[in-house]
Formats: structure tokens, C-alpha cells, sequence
């Protein structure tokens, strides 16, 4: 025996008025819309979701790269917007391991955007859950201690210089 679904004084409701009124409307992950007094239902695949930039990040790309996807610094062998060492890539796929993931960069991803914010964040949650801003600008710019050396005061002052300009 098949168990029934239970609809809702809601969803009767929201069905009622799509009817009368709107062409179509949405129902947790399912889309609901008539066609011609029938009643159709259409499954809605997730959306992906991509690596957004938070104030912290958009402050580092802006400091590291004025924002160029392109920036290579040859010294440094930084490369991208947050402009990353092959040290951090090789830092960002032992997390990767040590956390049971498959997934892995190589220094090419650097160069896009989307895999350098996956990058950063992987870092950032790993390491710096919950620190503030100033201790993940300073460690980012300093390594592992950089919140402790003073040669990274200069640089948080401009990340906190570019946070205060987009708030």
C-alpha cells in the first residue's frame, strides 16, 4: 500500500490561488504552474553554489591584486587575485587530504578566480574558523605567524583602509 502525501492547508491554498491568479509558483524544491486548468509539477535541480567574495576577501583581492585575475609576481611566484604562493596551494591539498577530500589544485588554478576563493577558504576555515579579520589579513600576508610579526601591521592597515572604504 502506498502512503499518501499530506497537502497542506498551505499548499491547497497556494494551489487554489495559482489557478485563479499566477501562472506559476514555487513550493520548497518543487515548481507548481498551470497549463490550460491543469495542475503541473516540475522537481527543481539545485543551483550550484559558487565562492562568493565577503568583505574580508574583496579587501585582500583589492590589497594583493587591485583586483587584476592576471597579477603575477615573479619574486614572490604570486600569482591571481589573492595573489597565492605555490606554498598555499601545497598548504590548501594537505588540508584537502588530512579532511578526507578528494579534490586537489594545482598551481594553473591559481590563475581563476572562482578556484583561488575556494582556495582561501579552505585555508580560512581550516585555520581561522573564527578569527577576526585582522589576524586572517596578517596571517595571510605573514604565513602561519603572521599575526605575531610586526612586518604585517603595514599591510593589515591597508586591508582595514579598504574595509572601511566598502562598509
Amino acid at each position: 500500500m502506498k502512503k499518501n502525501k499530506v497537502i497542506t492547508i498551505r499548499s491547497v491554498f497556494l494551489i487554489f490561488f495559482s489557478f485563479i491568479v499566477m501562472d506559476k509558483f514555487y513550493l520548497n524544491d518543487v515548481k507548481i504552474y498551470t497549463s490550460k486548468k491543469k495542475l503541473l509539477l516540475q522537481k527543481i535541480k539545485p543551483v550550484e553554489v559558487k565562492e562568493i567574495e565577503t568583505d574580508i576577501i574583496s579587501a585582500l583581492i583589492h590589497v594583493e591584486s587591485s583586483g587584476n585575475d592576471s597579477a603575477y609576481n615573479k619574486t614572490e611566484e604570486a600569482v591571481g587575485c589573492l595573489q597565492i604562493r605555490p606554498v598555499m596551494v601545497r598548504e590548501v591539498n594537505r588540508i584537502l587530504k588530512k579532511t578526507g577530500k578528494e579534490e586537489r589544485f594545482d598551481l594553473e588554478d591559481r590563475w581563476d578566480r572562482e578556484k583561488s576563493l575556494e582556495m582561501f577558504n579552505i585555508w580560512r576555515e581550516y585555520h581561522h574558523p573564527n578569527s577576526t579579520d585582522e589576524v586572517i589579513a596578517r596571517n595571510w600576508n605573514g604565513g602561519p605567524n603572521g599575526f605575531n610579526k610586526e612586518s604585517t601591521l603595514k599591510y593589515w592597515k591597508k586591508v582595514r583602509g579598504r574595509l572601511e572604504i566598502e562598509s
